[in-house]
């Protein structure tokens, strides 16, 4: 079982093959999202950045290798893992699509076991977080496995929500990410939750941080852009 619940975009417009994947994933623990059609797959992902995407190469309105150019063009998509899923098994199919920008390539049929392992294989070696029980910044520790978290071997109390948060900000430190971003991470696209909740939570979050008197703040307020977890410089 993959232990962070990474979320898949499936991109596929055979409905079997596309059926098969979402049973396959979710029972390994992956959250799913999924299209048939490679102009709203951009969409989605503008709208929601899922952490590795399954894409077929035959796909209605764009093809696959046509997200992908896009995807990589993209300062804000270029880095996703993108995994080709495609009944074309030429080298020179597969080759076309590495040099497109593809992490992987696997032809149909294939086995979901194999597919589900090159897709762990290329999370571990993009976001090494994945492969983690434990996430560290500074002096906190957060432990994935029992869900509890310390700071300066002091452990804090928090809610679940501040915790998703702050995973959310241990495997992206220093990356400044806004109210927006924020709420299609931790509350998910389909909630209706007003931006100031997430200033609610921040407050909530520093406060449980707080474990000693004057331990800097580490989760820094970027003025009309958002949050970013950092150290102070001193």
């Amino acid at each position: 079982m993959v232990d962070m619940n990474p979320t898949v975009l499936v991109v596929e417009d055979d409905e079997a093959i596309a059926a098969m994947l979402r049973y396959n994933l979710k029972a390994e623990g992956f959250t799913v999202e999924h299209t048939d059609d490679g102009e709203e797959s951009l969409q989605m992902v503008k709208e929601n950045t899922p952490d590795i995407i399954l894409l077929d190469w035959m796909l209605p309105s764009i093809s696959g290798i046509e997200v992908c150019r896009r995807l990589r063009q993209s300062e804000k998509t270029r880095n996703i893992p993108i995994i080709m899923v495609t009944a074309r098994g030429e080298e020179a199919d597969k080759l076309l699509g590495l040099d497109y920008g593809a992490d992987d390539y696997i032809t149909k049929p294939f086995s979901p076991a194999e597919l589900i392992a090159r897709m762990r294989a290329v999370l571990r070696r993009i976001r090494p977080a994945f492969s983690q029980e434990s996430l560290k910044f500074a002096s906190v520790i957060m432990d994935l496995s029992t869900h509890k978290v310390t700071r300066q071997e002091k452990e804090v109390a928090m809610g679940p929500t501040e915790f998703k948060l702050l995973r959310h900000f241990m495997e992206n430190p220093k990356r400044v990410f806004s109210r927006e971003q924020l709420l299609d991470s931790i509350w998910g696209n389909d909630i209706y939750v007003e931006l100031r909740t997430v200033d609610v939570h921040i407050r909530r979050l520093r406060k449980a941080l707080e474990v000693e008197p004057n331990l800097p703040d580490l989760i820094r307020t970027v003025r009309s852009a958002g949050y970013a977890l950092e150290e102070p410089e001193s």
